[in-house]
């Protein structure tokens, strides 16, 4: 028994070994993890408290108060945007030190109150104007990112290998034989994946709601549409990955450094606001994040069409994009 268990164990790790792009991602998928990581959260101590601050750059030189320790100072160009923030007490107190020097001071926020007193303490002559607004629980906030992130689970590991085990078993081999073309298999696997993700969706979110009660001041028409974009965007990405691979560790290492990032960069969990230019911009690469941006748009600030409209123009645009490519470099069988 012990030489047929050592035969076995030779031949698999040997098939592994040699099998060298699964190798590949198996050794730099958690590097690469743990240097995202370390991008994400690492750098000098967090701040305690989030300040806006009406400019399109921040110049710490420019005013005493933007000299301060453990502030987070944050562009905002947009005033109503910030406004908008500060309303929710996502940013602590705006301020505008052009001069004269006024700011925004939510008086139902405890933090607002204290770094009135730094701010008051560098800027003496700075004009008050008090909004004011409960803070939105972090549940409400975290609700989308929960959703989305099922749903983008469900939507590449569903499809990437289903598609897999179809190559594998011979399937796609005798289907390749029928008057089928790739498209139409690869749309009759999307709109099967969609269906199942929408119900799904449909039915967490009618649930965990009549529970938890979160807020959702916008349209649930619109977040339908953009959940069936989203959803559309990530079954097509999922199936550019399992178009041509037969291996199911390359199949499973590739979806992974898909997922990993998404879930670190797309605002699931926390927000990237305040974070480096570059990882903001790189974080808009990733469907799952304008599917997230704009949910949040719409349940917590009751965003209309227009306001989503670029989100929906992407999702639409990659959804089209990956499936053509899918369909481009598909493969029926293993050579």
């Amino acid at each position: 028994m012990i030489a047929r268990l050592r035969s076995v164990l030779h031949a698999r790790n040997l098939e592994f070994l040699r099998d060298r792009s699964t190798l590949v991602f198996t050794l730099l998928l958690p590097v690469m993890l743990v240097i995202g990581m370390g991008f994400v959260f690492g750098g000098p101590e967090r701040a305690l408290f989030k300040v806006g601050v009406l400019t399109d750059r921040i110049e710490r030189a420019s005013h005493p108060f933007l000299r301060e320790r453990y502030i987070d100072f944050i562009a905002m160009p947009a005033e109503g945007e910030a406004l908008r923030k500060l309303t929710h007490q996502q940013v602590d107190l705006l301020v505008d030190l052009r001069e004269p020097p006024r700011y925004w001071v939510n008086t139902d926020s405890p933090k607002g109150y204290i770094v009135e007193r730094l701010l008051l303490a560098a800027a003496p002559g700075a004009q008050r104007q008090p909004v004011s607004g409960a803070a939105l629980r972090y549940i409400d906030w975290l609700f989308p990112g929960i959703l989305g992130m099922n749903m983008m689970f469900s939507c590449l590991f569903g499809v990437g290998y289903v598609v897999l085990r179809y190559r594998k078993s011979g399937f796609l081999k005798r289907l390749h034989a029928t008057p089928l073309t790739a498209f139409e298999f690869l749309s009759a696997q999307v709109l099967s994946r969609l269906a199942l993700i929408m119900f799904v969706t449909s039915v967490l979110y009618a649930g965990i709601g009549a529970i938890i009660r979160f807020h959702s001041a916008g349209s649930v028409l619109l977040l339908l549409l953009l959940a069936i974009l989203g959803a559309l965007s990530m079954i097509a990405l999922g199936l550019t990955v399992a178009a041509r691979f037969s291996s199911e560790e390359l199949v499973g290492g590739m979806l992974n450094l898909l997922t990993w990032p998404m879930m670190l960069l797309s605002g699931i969990w926390f927000s990237l606001e305040g974070s480096p230019r570059w990882v903001q911009w790189l974080a808009h690469v990733f469907p799952l994040t304008h599917m997230l941006d704009a949910a949040r748009a719409v349940m917590l600030d009751g965003a209309g069409l227009l306001q989503i409209i670029p989100d929906l123009v992407f999702l639409a645009a990659t959804a089209l994009a990956f499936l053509a490519f899918g369909a481009w470099s598909f493969r029926w069988r293993i050579d």
